[in-house]
C-alpha cells in the first residue's frame, strides 16, 4: 500500500481508552490516526501496511521493540512513546530504540501536543530575527527557536528554578512528586543544550523567561 501521509498516525496502546483520548489530542494537531490497536505486533503490521508518519506508542508490553522495528523498517516513521512510566530506564530504552519524543500520561494534553508538533521539527522552527538586548540583558524570549520547544509548564517550572527553588520546594507548591519535577527537568535540560539548573537558569535569564507567575495558577493546572 502506498503511505498514507507524513500528518498520519498508528497508535498502540493495551487500555482502549487511552487510544481515544490520544486520537482527540493527534486530530486537535491536524494528525489523522490510520491505525489503532492493543497489541504491539499489530501496530507493527499496521506500520508496515499504512506507511503513517508518527507511531504513538506505550513502551511498556512490547513497545520498545514496536518503535525500534517500527523505525527500522518504515524509513522516516517518527516514534513518540507515552508512557505510565517515567523511569530513567525506560526513556533510555525508548530513545535508543528511535522515539523522537517521550512524554509521561500524566502530563497535560498540550504537553503531547507538543510533541507531536516536535516530531515536524524541520517544518516548524526557523531561525528567530535577532532583537537587541534588554536593559537587564536578555535578548527576548522570542529571538530563540529553542524557546517554542519548552511547554508552557516547563517554562513555568524553568522560572521558579531560576528564582532559587530546590526540586522538594516545587513538588510542595505544584502538587506533584519530586520524580515528576526532575523529568520536566530532564526535558528542559535536553530542549535547551544545558547540563544543569544553573546553566539553565542562566539561559533563562539571557532570553527573558523570567517574568513573574503566580504559583497558584501552576497548581491549579496540576
Amino acid at each position: 500500500m502506498a503511505p498514507s501521509g507524513e500528518r498520519t498516525a498508528v497508535l498502540v496502546d493495551p487500555y482502549p481508552l487511552w487510544l481515544d483520548a490520544v486520537e482527540n489530542v493527534l486530530a486537535k494537531n491536524a494528525v489523522s490516526v490510520v491505525g489503532r490497536t492493543s497489541n504491539a505486533e499489530r501496530a507493527l503490521a499496521l506500520c508496515e501496511e499504512l506507511r503513517p508518519g508518527i507511531l504513538v506508542a506505550e513502551p511498556a508490553a512490547g513497545g520498545i521493540a514496536c518503535i525500534r522495528e517500527g523505525c527500522a523498517r518504515v524509513p522516516g516513521l517518527k516514534a513518540i512513546a507515552l508512557a505510565a512510566s517515567d523511569d530513567p530506564t525506560q526513556v533510555q530504552a525508548a530513545f535508543a530504540a528511535g522515539a523522537v519524543a517521550y512524554v509521561v500520561k500524566t502530563a497535560h494534553s498540550d504537553d503531547v501536543g507538543v510533541a507531536i508538533r516536535q516530531s515536524f521539527a524541520p517544518s516548524l522552527f526557523l531561525p528567530g530575527v535577532s532583537s537587541a538586548p534588554s536593559a537587564n540583558g536578555s535578548v527576548g524570549a522570542d529571538s530563540h527557536p529553542a524557546v517554542e520547544m519548552l511547554t508552557k509548564r516547563e517554562r513555568e517550572i524553568l522560572q521558579l528554578v531560576a528564582e532559587g527553588h530546590s526540586n522538594s520546594q516545587l513538588a510542595r507548591m505544584l502538587w506533584v512528586t519530586e520524580q515528576t519535577v526532575k523529568f520536566h527537568l530532564s526535558n528542559i535540560y535536553r530542549k535547551l543544550d544545558v547540563a544543569n539548573r544553573t546553566e539553565a537558569s542562566r539561559w533563562a535569564q539571557l532570553h527573558g523567561l523570567l517574568e513573574p507567575t503566580p504559583v497558584e495558577s501552576l497548581a491549579a493546572e496540576g
